[in-house]
């Protein structure tokens, strides 16, 4: 009966951990958005930031040089499109050093990060993972569709760079973790 209990209590707590929140709003507004691999699903983070009244001004393709201190958050959605690169006429290795280039630049002004992927686990592959890692390793949170994580690479790369990570279960309910994080 205690193993059943000890068990039962360690999968809460994981359960827990894998839903974490930050503990206080920590985000400061305006906010800069930018897709990570020109998928889609930026769009789809627009809406709900407006729904949101955050204001935030957005760019498929900021470069480091564009960010300044007029921007205080800068939030990357995340998740590779073969249509989406070729249609901003720009490889997959050209947008992974525009990302370094641009993380590097965010930390330097000392802006707060957040990474949202919300095309779950049709969004995940090679080509999504490759600007997954490289984002979650610089974000200070990050937010996510929960089918996105079923082979646990979000839980596991939160876990490297010591940062929340929010799982919500669908689009629609991304918005209200991503309010809660501004102050």
């Amino acid at each position: 009966m205690k193993r059943i209990s000890l068990a039962c209590i360690i999968a809460l707590v994981a359960a827990g951990a894998a839903f974490a929140q930050p503990t206080a709003a920590f985000a400061d507004k305006p906010a800069l958005v930018t897709a990570i691999g020109q998928s889609a699903d930026f769009e789809m983070i627009k809406v709900l930031l407006t729904r949101s009244k955050i204001p935030f001004t957005a760019n498929t393709l900021v470069m480091a040089s564009d960010l300044n201190a007029s921007s205080k958050t800068l939030i990357l959605v995340a998740g590779g499109s073969s249509k989406g690169l070729g249609a901003a006429g720009i490889s997959a290795e050209v947008e992974l050093e525009r990302t370094k280039a641009l993380l590097k630049r965010a930390k330097e002004l000392k802006m707060k990060i957040i990474t949202v992927h919300v095309g779950g686990v049709a969004r995940r592959g090679p080509l999504s993972d490759s600007f997954i890692e490289i984002c979650m390793a610089a974000s200070d949170y990050a937010i996510i569709v929960a089918d996105g994580d079923s082979d646990g690479l979000f839980t596991k790369l939160a876990g490297e760079a010591k940062i929340a990570l929010t799982k919500v279960p669908k689009i629609s309910t991304v918005g209200a973790p991503l309010a809660a994080a501004f102050k």
